[in-house]
């Protein structure tokens, strides 16, 4: 993980840390599970400094299996005095489709409970290769409509639902927001892509200018869609809510932000997506952060950059949410 002279001062501190912890990489491809192990580790270090204060309620909730499908766990946190029915965030955590758990999600969930009165809930899908696509995508819907269908338990507004998530979370909070509009049983007010991972054929090899990227290889991303896709990997027919790059018609999804740094393996996809969301008619608030790797605001959160990008994150929601509500 050689640091690239065009890596944002600030992030470098970020990188070093990663590197303490991880190496010079998570080697999924070589061994998943040390991958894991270490990717967890790093994840429990991330938020040993988050603080939950007395006014939020953190929780775990699980969605009932049906037939064949499991349980659907979720963490969840939201304020401890309410009133009025909460707006609902959920939220997706990244590790290219086969690292990660609902932890990740904390620092965005405490966020967005704390700052804006959100039931906020972080869900832990199943991961490839064990449970290959559709199988994570739908723990993520199944985790949404089970909280949807129980709101005036949990006290929530179906009317103000916000998804996102981050890299690989991002990739399905997108393939979420097509499903949700495709099967027209819920609605979204707004949707959060953290440089999302989309696109399955973004894994060519290097260019001559940029070797490979920081944080998450194009090795890694390879071995990443192969596990999420399994025998559908490689071919012309995946669906658009595996990979939602490959979607034509992104009308009728909900206004979206979405973030990536210039040194992420996935800006040129990001850049696509969103081109095509407006031309679609989407809103959406789209913004390349120069010098910034990937996963830089969660890896070097006191970084300015990463603290610009944090505030925006929820600005972008506190807005929704005001409008919503006029």
């Amino acid at each position: 993980m050689a640091v690239s002279k065009y890596v944002d001062p600030d992030l470098i501190p970020g990188l070093e840390r990663l590197k303490a912890l991880v190496g010079d990489g998570l080697d999924v491809a070589k061994d998943l599970e040390a991958s894991r192990v270490n990717s967890n580790a790093r994840d429990e270090t991330l938020i040993k400094a988050l603080q939950i204060p007395e006014a939020v309620v953190q929780d775990q909730l699980v969605c009932p299996a049906e037939g064949e499908q499991p349980n659907v766990e979720m963490r969840v946190m939201y304020p401890r005095e309410t009133k009025a029915p909460m707006p609902l965030f959920y939220w997706m955590h990244g590790g290219g489709y086969v690292l990660g758990t609902a932890k990740q999600g904390d620092l965005f969930t405490l966020t967005a409970a704390q700052q804006l009165g959100c039931f906020a809930a972080s869900v832990d899908y199943r991961l490839a290769p064990e449970a290959a696509y559709p199988e994570p995508l739908e723990d993520c819907y199944r985790g949404l409509k089970y909280l949807l269908d129980h709101a005036a338990e949990f006290n929530i507004d179906p009317t103000r639902v916000i998804i996102g998530g981050v890299s690989a979370g991002g990739g399905l909070a997108a393939g979420l927001g097509l499903l949700v509009r495709d099967r027209a049983e819920m609605s979204l007010l707004g949707q959060v892509l953290l440089y999302p991972m989309i696109d399955d054929r973004n894994v060519a090899p290097a260019s001559d200018t940029l070797r490979d990227t920081l944080v998450w290889s194009r090795k890694a991303n390879a071995f990443g869609w192969q596990s999420y896709l399994g025998d559908a990997f490689g071919n012309e027919d995946v669906p658009i809510y595996a990979a939602p790059a490959r979607a034509e018609d992104l009308s009728g999804l909900p206004p979206t932000y979405m973030p990536v740094g210039d040194l992420d393996l996935f800006l040129q996809e990001n850049i696509d997506y969103a081109q095509k969301l407006t031309r679609a008619g989407v809103p959406i608030h789209f913004h390349i952060y120069p010098g910034a790797f990937h996963g830089f605001n969660g890896f070097a959160a006191e970084a300015p950059v990463s603290q610009h990008c944090n505030a925006e994150i929820f600005s972008f929601i506190g807005k929704l949410l005001s409008e919503a509500a006029r």
